[in-house]
């Protein structure tokens, strides 16, 4: 804290003064660490098999049945009995499996019932019509959604920033004309206009990023811009001019810092809204393709299955507390960089 500014160091008392923000950080991180480390927690192949005096990853490496004396060159099926009594019998190996034996994808053909089944001692939180593990879906669904909207955040504050710089900094009729543009574009119906582009091209991570980011940079413009309006006129501002510094160098250095209070303040609740906005596109099957762990396609799958609550109650909780906790985060936020508030 000593090598913080007074500026810095009061806006994290602020923060922390929020406790309610404050608290739902940390959950949030912890909850992102586990569902980071998926594949390590939640995964149909064991973290490490000693066989022979050898040691094996099958989480990073290929490893062909043949390897564990089977007959088969594809890559073994480590929950088959038959691949685990070759690697485990007559104690000539060892597995050390994830608490959750079930990737996204794994279907489990030993249900006691047939599929969704309920909660179990095997699938805690049950499976979905598939036979796929629920718990499982949602820790890797909460990692594509969290990855998802902090990818789409970042490049739609860059690029809102960036305009809004230049409309602010430079203004006169580049920044009407730019305006009326952004005006234009901002009128659409971005809806209608997602659903016709997700189903003309081939749905995907990056292609729904692409396609949600021509939407969602147009949220910080007019805040930029009204800051870079207000800075451009200040004294050190000006005077950086008449030295004859680059106009890049000034808004990049003088001018971006204080706009940049009002892009943190915005940024935790456009993340929720990319968020939703994945979530909404995978829930009417516009989404990311079929198969993929997706909140909004368990929703659906809660939906279609209503003698099966176990799969809607589980997407909901699941959004409900991701999306509560971000807007908690982002009201601390905001009472950490507002000059009114007072510890």
């Amino acid at each position: 804290m000593s090598g913080l500014s007074p500026i810095t160091q009061r806006r994290l008392q602020q923060f922390k003064a929020n406790k309610r923000g404050y608290v739902s950080l940390w959950l949030f991180m912890g909850l992102f660490l586990v569902a980071l480390m998926a594949d390590f927690v939640a995964n149909d192949k064991p973290l490490l098999i000693g066989y022979q005096g050898g040691i094996y990853t099958p989480i990073f490496s290929f490893y062909p049945e043949t390897t564990f004396g089977g007959d088969f060159d594809t890559e073994a099926d480590y929950r088959d009995p038959f691949v685990q009594d070759l690697i485990v019998g007559e104690g000539q190996g060892w597995m050390v499996w994830p608490p959750i034996r079930f990737s996204y994808d794994t279907i489990n053909y030993d249900l006691p019932s047939p599929a969704p089944s309920p909660p179990s001692a095997e699938n805690l939180l049950g499976t979905d019509d598939q036979g796929r593990d629920v718990l499982a879906r949602v820790l890797y669904g909460f990692r594509l959604s969290v990855l998802f909207g902090l990818a789409l955040t970042i490049a739609s504050s860059i690029i809102g920033v960036s305009a809004g710089a230049v409309q602010g900094y430079f203004g006169g009729k580049l920044d009407l004309v730019m305006q009326r543009v952004i005006e234009i574009w901002a009128n659409m119906p971005s809806l209608y206009i997602l659903i016709i582009f997700s189903a003309l091209f081939v749905p995907g991570f990056w292609t729904l990023l692409l396609i949600l980011l021509l939407f969602s940079w147009v949220q910080l413009v007019d805040v930029v811009r009204a800051e870079f309006f207000r800075a451009r006129n200040f004294d050190y501002v000006r005077a950086a001019k008449a030295m004859g510094v680059p106009d890049i160098v000034i808004m990049w250095r003088h001018v971006l810092p204080n706009a940049m209070v009002a892009t943190m303040t915005f940024m935790p609740f456009i993340l929720t809204g990319s968020i939703t906005a994945l979530t909404s596109l995978d829930f009417l099957g516009l989404g990311l393709p079929p198969g993929s762990p997706s909140m909004g396609e368990m929703l659906a799958q809660g939906k279609n299955n209503l003698h099966a609550p176990w799969l809607g109650i589980t997407a909901f909780l699941s959004l409900a507390v991701m999306l509560t906790l971000l807007t908690f985060i982002g009201e601390a936020v905001r009472d950490a960089f507002d000059p009114r508030k007072s510890v």
